[in-house]
């Protein structure tokens, strides 16, 4: 049991021990953003392939040479390749809500799940989990539109301020706000995909209304959590980007694709650490405690006493038949 550990140490043992599951998301990950731009592929070879640009594309990136791309009648209409993306990102998406509960799973048991009780809990979650993907889209839409028009008017009233600092400090520190709200939302609703699993709760209303107590009590520990593991992931997408500037030279094609792979794997690890910290926290604080279960122990049978003396023979009439005729006097 994780009990005594912290969350962050309990996430993060608890992804160490399934790593497969980074695997499958990422090759799954790889094979729908191939699919995805197959489109833009065919596109642009129709025009990188036969002409020059793909020369001063190839020795370094130029936007005007791909706008001009972009422009020529060749290309053919962007939205063929738009299109294409975004279905597949909305196949990922789907995808994700499917093998997600099979994931959260696997975290909270404490021996290596079966791939039988993996698809399980997938099969048995994937209607709750589409149910909360639609509530979480249209509570965390509102209000992060509500929290830019905010955002939006602290920093028209600080422009209009004759304190030069100040709408620069509005801007920075209200991003920050922002990202600390987003945050916020996503440990609400990752602890509610967690209870529904874990509790088997059908009833996802109360999933939901149990990550937002949860969430509002123990906000400053679980955000702790989420920035840590959000602040690794930034360092390893800083880290892939300067490796491939420094170490890759534009030319070489494989090695800029095995450097954006690695870093795109090693970005996933941050995301499945936070459902280990949701998993973790669930594991302490949600779950519902187990009573044991003790033995009852028989009562001995008191045995009656034996003693020496005689036994008292109850005096009791004789059972004589009903309706005997009177006797006769002897004569």
């Amino acid at each position: 049991m994780s009990e005594n550990k912290g969350l962050l140490s309990s996430g993060l043992g608890m992804v160490l021990r399934n790593k497969r599951y980074i695997v499958w998301f990422y090759v799954l990950n790889f094979l729908l953003g191939l699919f995805g731009t197959v489109a833009f592929a065919n596109q642009a070879g129709a025009i990188l392939d036969r002409s020059l640009y793909s020369e001063r594309l190839l020795h370094g990136f130029s936007l005007g040479v791909l706008t001009e791309m972009f422009a020529e009648p060749e290309f053919g209409p962007a939205a063929a390749s738009q299109l294409a993306a975004i279905f597949f990102a909305v196949v990922f998406m789907l995808a994700t809500a499917l093998f997600l509960p099979g994931v959260f799973q696997g975290y909270a048991s404490t021996y290596r799940l079966q791939r039988e009780d993996f698809f399980r809990a997938c099969g048995r979650n994937l209607w709750r989990y589409i149910r909360l993907l639609i509530i979480a889209g249209i509570v965390m839409g509102i209000l992060t539109i509500a929290v830019f028009v905010v955002r939006g008017v602290l920093e028209k009233k600080a422009a209009e301020s004759t304190n030069e600092l100040l709408a620069p400090e509005v801007r920075y520190g209200g991003l920050a706000v922002i990202f600390l709200v987003m945050a916020a939302f996503r440990i609400w609703f990752d602890l509610a995909e967690a209870d529904i699993v874990l509790s088997d709760q059908r009833a996802v209303r109360k999933s939901i209304w149990a990550g937002l107590r949860h969430t509002l009590r123990s906000l400053v520990r679980l955000l702790a959590s989420y920035v840590v593991t959000t602040l690794v992931a930034a360092i390893i997408l800083v880290g892939g980007i300067w490796t491939w500037m420094k170490f890759v030279a534009p030319e070489n094609v494989a090695r800029a694709f095995v450097v954006g792979q690695i870093t795109l794997l090693l970005l996933l690890i941050p995301r499945f650490w936070q459902r280990g910290v949701a998993v973790s926290y669930w594991k302490q604080s949600m779950m519902s405690p187990v009573v044991p279960m003790r033995p009852v122990e028989p009562q001995p049978v008191p045995m009656p006493v034996v003693s020496d003396a005689a036994p008292v023979v109850p005096n009791v009439a004789p059972n004589l038949p009903p309706n005997l005729p009177p006797a006769t006097p002897e004569a």
